[in-house]
């Protein structure tokens, strides 16, 4: 069972979860999804937009076209499924109502490596739905680790999220964003670097801040 919505109001409700570590565990059955859609959105507003980490957030965020789907999935091939059809649903709407999709999976992959093994599944499922060129993946996680960096590295941070998640983004939406494509290949750089002169402290504190609003 999924909750999908394209707008959500703020509300200041949590979900009943398990927490071990950096990642919080929801139980299915007690998952509060809406809280978890509300929880991703002040981070999206504080860290994503608030830090200025990704080009055309600002844009989409405030029009209302980013789709959120909370998943059940407590597997790898149950979330695959779901993935091959919010791919097809984002594939196949106007984009003036979903621009981009985001598939929060709170009960699956909460270990960074076989989430970041299972990326390799996401993308070969794009090319078989014959989406390549159209659709792409982007991964947030947690307890997001860059190749050649120390887990606690601040840079981590730019691609840590209060959930595991999908971002399934339209390819035309991403080149749109900056006038030089070529400049998109330098946003982990200056991501990394605005991060490092922030602070790994400042970045937890607003982290903090976001889970007991």
């Amino acid at each position: 069972m999924t909750l999908r919505t394209i707008h959500a109001s703020p509300l200041q409700l949590r979900p009943k979860c398990e927490v071990h570590g950096r990642v919080n565990k929801p139980r299915a059955e007690t998952m509060d999804k809406q809280a978890v859609i509300d929880h991703t959105r002040r981070w999206i507003w504080s860290m994503v937009i608030g830090l200025n980490l990704c080009p055309f957030a600002q844009r989409v965020f405030m029009a209302g076209t980013i789709g959120y789907v909370v998943t059940d999935a407590d597997n790898e091939q149950a979330l695959l499924t779901d993935l091959a059809r919010e791919l097809g649903a984002l594939a196949a709407a106007s984009i003036t109502r979903v621009e981009t999709t985001l598939l929060i999976h709170p009960c699956a992959l909460r270990n960074f490596w076989d989430y970041n093994d299972f990326l390799n599944r996401g993308d070969r499922l794009i090319g078989e739905l014959g989406l390549r060129g159209t659709i792409q993946l982007a991964s947030f996680h947690p307890d997001y680790q860059f190749a050649d960096t120390e887990p606690d590295a601040v840079e981590n941070y730019t691609n840590r999220s209060p959930y595991p998640m999908l971002h399934l983004l339209r390819e035309s939406s991403f080149l749109q964003a900056a006038e030089n494509p070529d400049a998109l290949l330098d946003i982990p750089r200056r991501n990394a670097d605005s991060l490092r002169a922030i602070g790994r402290d400042k970045i937890l504190e607003k982290l903090k801040a976001l889970k007991d609003s």
